[in-house]
This record gives C-alpha cells, structure tokens and sequence, in this order.
C-alpha cells in the first residue's frame, strides 16, 4: 500500500523567529494513506502550513524523516534532504500566484513542457477539462475572476505531474458560492487523476465535503488523525470547536422534489430528506448532520408530524454529564454511526442507556452539504 510518512521535529529559535515560537514548532509523527484527499485542520498557528512546507521541502525539519509513497525526502540520520526542485510536488497557495503576462494557456504550459515526455502522467487536454478552463485558456490572468484564477492555478500545478498536490487554504479568499463551485473540480482531481492531495484548512464545511483522511493539529502537534467518518463521529474530538459536532454521511441521490424544493438521498438502504441540490440522480453527496438538529424520543410519533427524517437507532454511547453544562452528546447508530446532542434534563428524562432503542428525528431544513 503506498503511504505518506511523516516524522518531523522542527522548533525555530534564531532571535528573529522568537516571539512566533508555537507558529514554527511541529512534532508530528504520521503514517497516512498515499492516496485520497488528507485534510489537515487546526487552528490558525497550530503548525498547518509548517506541516506542508516541510513536505515541499521549503523547510528543513532539525531532525525529520518524509517518506512519499516509497521515496525518501528527507532523512536527517542519513544526511538526506532533497530540494524543492527535485520533489515531485505541486502547491496550490491561497492566492493564485499565475504570470500575469502569459495567458492560461501558456501558464498551464509553463510546468507540463518542462516535465520530460517520459515522465507525463497526465493530459493536458484531460486536466483542462477537469477543471472548466477550455473557455479561458487565451485569456490573461487579469482578465479572468479569483475563482477561476484558482481553478488555473491548480491546473499549472496538476500538468507539472506531480505526486503530491499540497493545497494551503486554496478557497480562503473565495465567497460561500465560489468555494461550493470549486469543490466539485477537487474532488475529481483526486479521483480521476488518482493523485493524492494533502489539503489545508480551517473551515469544516470544505473538510466535511472533501476528506477522506482527517488530521487534527493543535500547536504543532498532531492529535487526532483517522478517516473523516471515524472521527466526526467521536464525542470528544471537536467539543473546543465550536458548534460543528456530528456525523459525515455519504449518500446518493435517488429523487428530486422540485415542486417541495427537496431531495432525496440514500444511504444504507435509509431515504434522507434535504433542501434541493443541483444534482442528477445517481450522484455522490455528502451530509453533515449536526448532533445539535438531531432530537430524540422513545416511539416513532403516534401521528402526522412535520419531520420529514425518522430513524429508529440503537444508543452506542453516551458522552460525559458533566455539572454546569445543560447537554450531553449520545452516540447513535442508524444505519450508521450519528450523533445527537440533548440536554442532560432529556438524558435523564428518557433514561437513556447503550444498547437502548430509540428513534431520531432530523429536520429536513437544517441539513448541510
């Protein structure tokens, strides 16, 4: 199985990088999967873009090992280090960083003519394709808008024929609509360019939607790291995150509702209702339903009722009740794993146990994708 191991060990302490010490200081140790999309989240400062620059190599870990699906880059006790040049890595940055006096066209040829013929992985014609930029590619950079500067500019990085793409919050500078435009081009890179991507960011949306590996870091530290699913669905991993607690569900789209503004997915043979997704039958989407917008009760409602999504569900856990704090996270499976957050009052009330029927209610209206 191809892996991405990394073992770094990097602490700034010249007397110009002093007062960002936690910034610059990374110990972590990981094995990962060499393939899929590895998204790594944390904090502003935790140690995110260090993680990827020690990966391109534009930062020397003191005492590091990186290994890339077999090849070593970096092994400090054997005197090893390979520069930028001669790492197959591409890097997509938070701003497009394209020549402003060549066109796309030409910035796209700027790194695949300068890989040797024999080295090519990829199309040229397929990764323009890919990413929607026919229509650009005489256009220069100023003429084009952010969101299809970005677009270009994962392509420039793509044609080099890298293997590894490192993306560092490619979508910060972009509005909500512009990031759920883009998101869709990602996720064909990985998958039908069969490249890996290690993806940086702080928005939970973009990682809910993309991951498949989910890499926790917290000043310089990795804490967590495991599939996306696995860790969504822990109740101790994102209770200092904010409100952003519940299960990561991947379902297919099985009917759409127009007249209702609805849509209907699938998952474990389960339908899901949800606002209407400018998608065909068939297609892949992923849910991310809050543990906050799932209630629970003993029986399925004894009439008609405006909640569209009932589950009957086992209790898998129940998190800590901790005094002073009015909730308590439970652990359901459904089909799959899933959460729900009540109150302790509730907790009590329905004298809830592992191993315990009960079924959970989702309103239609609150589900994100």
């Amino acid at each position: 199985m191809t892996r991405l191991i990394v073992q770094c060990d990097l602490t700034h302490s010249n007397a110009r990088q002093q007062s960002f010490h936690l910034h610059a200081h990374l110990d972590i140790p990981l094995d990962l999967p060499g393939q899929g999309i590895i998204a790594v989240f944390g904090r502003s400062g935790s140690g995110k873009t260090t993680l990827l620059r020690c990966l391109a190599g534009l930062e020397r870990c003191p005492s590091g090992f990186v290994s890339v699906n077999g090849a070593v880059w970096q092994d400090t006790s054997k005197g090893i280090f390979l520069p930028v040049h001669e790492r197959t890595v591409g890097m997509v940055s938070q701003q497009p960083c394209l020549f402003p006096h060549l066109t796309v066209r030409d910035n796209l040829d700027y790194g695949f003519k300068r890989t040797p013929l024999l080295q090519r992985r990829v199309l040229w014609d397929h990764v323009v394709e890919i990413l929607g930029i026919g229509a650009l590619l005489d256009r220069y950079p100023h003429y084009l808008s952010t969101g299809e500067q970005q677009r270009v500019s994962m392509g420039r990085a793509v044609l080099s024929n890298p293997c590894l793409l490192l993306m560092d919050e490619p979508l910060a500078s972009l509005d909500a609509q512009r990031k759920a435009e883009i998101l869709p081009f990602i996720k064909r890179l990985n998958r039908e360019m069969n490249l890996p991507i290690v993806y940086v960011s702080h928005s939970i949306q973009e990682i809910v939607q993309l991951a498949d590996t989910l890499v926790l870091v917290n000043e310089g530290q990795a804490t967590i790291t495991g599939s996306v699913h696995e860790i969504f669905s822990r109740l101790d991993v994102f209770e200092h995150q904010g409100d952003v607690a519940g299960a990561v569900i991947d379902t297919q789209v099985v009917a759409h509702e127009p007249e209702f503004g609805l849509t209907c997915l699938e998952f474990y043979g389960r339908r899901l209702y949800v606002p209407y997704q400018l998608s065909s039958v068939g297609d892949s989407l992923r849910v991310h339903i809050l543990s906050r917008n799932v209630s629970l009760s003993l029986t399925p409602p004894p009439g008609p009722t405006s909640i569209l999504n009932i589950f009957e569900a086992h209790v898998v856990e129940i998190g800590a009740s901790t005094s002073g704090k009015s909730a308590v996270d439970v652990k359901l499976d459904a089909g799959c794993l899933m959460l729900a957050t009540i109150t302790r009052k509730s907790l009590l009330a329905l004298n809830l146990s592992p191993g315990q029927r009960v079924y959970a209610s989702i309103k239609a209206v609150s589900l994100q994708l």
